[in-house]
């Protein structure tokens, strides 16, 4: 069979579809140890907050005038806000809004953002159906499997093609836990991923615009209809994912089957979510971790900075080697900056990531002292760091796992400080509290409609 690539077409791949079908349809209620019910709970709460944090700015504004000229049903809620749409164009906006921070939870074998896509449609959706905490917390967790193992199959290559795996892996997630929302039976479920396979959604030249949030909000849009055809009975190929001009083999040189048929449905990908301490691309984490462990030890300000080296992995300079970035969105997407903030703010939260704080004298003057060697002996979630003062001293550290990694987590505390510091100017420091607890206790109650109240407006 003749292809755009040099590597032979697997005609004998395993079923995938067939059986991601099966055991999204089939796999029990809590089917799973409490470390992964808590993980649970903490994807989604974090999801929570970082869709509320940017809701009222221009990139979600933008995105619903464009929705509202639809004239949609009040189906679903925008959370941060007083506006409902239909709930397809609900999980888009959720989406969008979850991701514009950059903030969101991370699956760092694959660099997913998995909530975004999952929660996105999962809440949409269970508002309009008015199911229950307990099944909203199920779907999630299939979803994100669902999209993670299909990542695991398919990373690094599909991602090295320029493909953002969050939004092209995530309609498939998306698909996963609608299906397992509306009750689907296997066979309808893989019709459902089948229709969801046909529509990826991300590219990696987006980064830096509003369109890298679109990505998870399509997404969450893409599942939450596919899931919904295949209810009325829309058909898709039964072999949509694993085929030889399937999804998969599309995608990717690399198709590792065993990455989604080993021990599935007894080992979670959900258990390996991690949380942002820091509002921007994952690989700078470390060394703003550096940079502000550095500080703090040592009592810096910018004045006392002569220069700061990194050396790091290559695919730090790949995705945030922006040295000069005019705005907030570009910002994230630049080590320069993330660095020059870290030292000056001892931190990197959206505020440091605001458009006048990217342009503002001192981080201009800082961030131009920085130095990144690209050195492929150090591990992508690591970084070597000397800072150079201007008194003559040069101070060292390596940061093999930066905080939020699987190693060095986010505390329970440290991820309410995050969720409330982020939604307060949305919803006011009491609710912000009251809002994060409802998501974390999100099982327990009776319907998805009961934690609304805490993260909208009116």
């Amino acid at each position: 069979m003749s292809r755009n690539t040099t590597v032979q077409a697997d005609a004998h791949a395993p079923a995938i579809t067939e059986l991601l079908a099966s055991f999204v349809a089939t796999h029990p209620s809590r089917g799973w140890d409490d470390a992964v019910e808590a993980q649970a709970h903490r994807t989604f709460a974090n999801w929570a907050g970082c869709a509320v944090g940017p809701s009222q700015h221009e990139t979600v504004g933008s995105a619903l005038a464009a929705v509202q000229m639809l004239e949609p049903s009040r189906q679903a809620s925008v959370l941060g806000r007083a506006e409902k749409v239909d709930m397809a164009n609900a999980a888009l906006l959720n989406g969008i809004s979850s991701h514009t921070f950059d903030f969101d939870d991370t699956h760092l074998k694959t660099i997913i953002h998995p909530a975004g896509p999952v929660a996105s449609a999962v809440l949409a959706l269970g508002e309009y159906l008015n199911i229950s905490g307990r099944q909203a917390i199920d779907a999630l967790v299939v979803g994100v499997e669902v999209s993670c193992r299909v990542g695991n199959a398919v990373y690094p290559d599909h991602y090295d093609r320029g493909w953002h795996i969050t939004g092209s892996t995530g309609m498939l997630g998306s698909a996963a836990a609608c299906s397992r929302l509306l009750g689907l039976s296997a066979a309808q479920t893989q019709m459902a991923l089948g229709i969801a396979a046909s529509q990826p959604v991300g590219l990696r030249e987006q980064f830096g615009t509003m369109t890298k949030p679109f990505h998870p909000g399509g997404a969450a849009k893409v599942g939450l209809m596919s899931a919904l055809m295949a209810s009325k009975g829309f058909t898709a190929s039964r072999r949509a994912l694993e085929a030889p001009r399937g999804l998969l083999q599309v995608y990717s040189d690399k198709t590792d089957w065993s990455e989604i048929t080993e021990r599935l449905g007894q080992t979670w990908e959900i258990a390996l979510n991690t949380y942002k301490p820091f509002a921007c691309g994952i690989v700078i984490h470390p060394a703003i971790d550096a940079c502000v462990q550095l500080r703090n030890a040592h009592g810096l300000k910018a004045s006392d900075v002569a220069s700061i080296t990194l050396r790091a992995h290559p695919l730090v300079q790949e995705l945030t080697g922006k040295k000069t970035p005019s705005d907030g969105l570009q910002s994230k997407f630049s080590v320069y900056h993330s660095c020059a903030v870290a030292v000056i703010f001892g931190r990197a939260g959206e505020h440091e990531y605001a458009d006048n704080v990217v342009n503002s004298p001192e981080v201009l003057a800082l961030r131009a002292k920085v130095e990144l060697v690209v050195d492929r002996s150090i591990h992508e979630a690591s970084v070597d760091v000397t800072l150079k003062t201007t008194d003559g001293r040069e101070l060292h550290i390596f940061v093999e796992h930066a905080v939020g990694s699987l190693e060095r987590p986010m505390s329970p505390e440290q991820l309410k400080a995050k969720f409330v510091d982020q939604s307060t100017p949305v919803l006011g420091a009491a609710k912000s509290s009251q809002a994060f607890d409802a998501c974390m206790d999100l099982a327990a109650h009776a319907s998805v409609r009961d934690i609304l109240p805490h993260l909208t407006l009116g």
